[in-house]
């Protein structure tokens, strides 16, 4: 009987024993983090002119909240002021050529010719008559056929005459070859093509803000002189402002592009929520060689997300320090 006494006595203290050793060792195990670390991330713009000039203005400074639209810089466009205006001169020159090959002659030039068609009509009525009286004096034999063989001739001439100045008249109320008014037309459209690109460069002196955001840094001042494509200056919009931080490779497959996150920083108030909106492919860092139990617990995956609304973007700052969390599930 004393026997299996302590047979259940060895059996209930191997048994207690193995449930410290699980506690122990579940102790041991590494606990999920409650938070990504990551950091705040900017993408600016930096603003140039795409053509070459001297800074003649600066609108804003390092700091300034723009909006849309608003006047950044100019440059100097004397250069380019002069250039449009020698286009818009050709364009006027070329629309007349072009108009000019559309028409007929002037009313003064059709005038002479009206002038010698009247002038061709009178000498055909003297010719006909001549002929007349020709004919009667032959019928008398008063003049010899040869005689009234010439009136005929005139005649003859005074009605090509007609004709061919009828013809003239006619052509002078024309425009110009249909091949003519074509390249006409082409020069006049060529001219405004001209036009239209020196237009766009005097526009590029003055260069604008593409979308709201904040100055972070003016590159130039005033008077220097500015190469084409240069930054001038970097604005930073609300929407190019971004968290990026890093997740360890076990906790990556529970992840997705577009799932609802929070961030959270020193000073910034409330969480701020976000969607995920980049994952990046391959590990921040590979442990040589061998991927042991150990070394993967080291692979840490970048990713980024990006504030749900602009007014939330704004109290991130690049280079903060962040806590990303897991957004609460729809």
């Amino acid at each position: 009987m004393k026997s299996m006494h302590n047979l259940l006595f060895k059996r209930h203290l191997v048994g207690a024993l193995a449930l410290a050793l699980l506690a122990g060792l579940s102790a041991c195990q590494p606990k999920p983090p409650t938070a990504w670390a990551g950091y705040a991330e900017a993408e600016p713009l930096y603003l140039a002119a795409p053509v070459a000039g001297r800074l003649a203005e600066m609108a804003v400074q390092a700091g300034d909240q723009v909006q849309a639209n608003q006047l950044l810089f100019a440059l100097e466009g004397s250069l380019e002021r002069a250039a449009d205006a020698e286009a818009q001169a050709r364009v006027g020159s070329a629309r007349a050529q072009a108009a000019n090959a559309d028409k007929g002659r002037r009313p003064p030039e059709l005038a002479i010719n009206q002038a010698q068609v009247a002038q061709a009509r009178s000498q055909l009525a003297l010719a006909q008559a001549n002929l007349r009286r020709q004919q009667e004096l032959l019928a008398q034999n008063f003049v010899a056929r040869a005689a009234v063989e010439d009136a005929q001739l005139q005649l003859a001439q005074a009605q090509a005459r007609l004709g061919e100045l009828l013809a003239a008249l006619q052509t002078a109320h024309l425009p110009a070859r249909e091949d003519e008014r074509q390249s006409a037309r082409a020069l006049a459209q060529a001219a405004e093509d001209a036009r239209a690109q020196s237009q766009w460069r005097l526009a590029q002196t003055r260069q604008t803000a593409p979308q709201a955001g904040r100055i972070e840094d003016v590159l130039y001042r005033p008077g220097e002189w500015v190469a084409a494509g240069q930054p001038v200056l970097v604005l930073l919009p609300p929407s190019h402002r971004k968290a990026r931080f890093f997740v360890p490779e076990a906790q990556l497959g529970g992840l997705a592009l577009q799932q609802a996150v929070t961030l959270q920083c020193d000073g910034c108030g409330a969480p701020i929520p976000a969607r995920i909106t980049f994952i990046a492919a391959q590990a921040e860092y590979t442990p040589p060689v061998i991927y042991s139990n150990a070394q993967r617990a080291k692979l840490m995956f970048m990713l980024e997300a990006r504030p749900d609304k602009a007014e939330d973007a704004l109290r991130l700052h690049p280079g903060q320090p962040l806590d990303v969390k897991p957004g609460p599930t729809p």
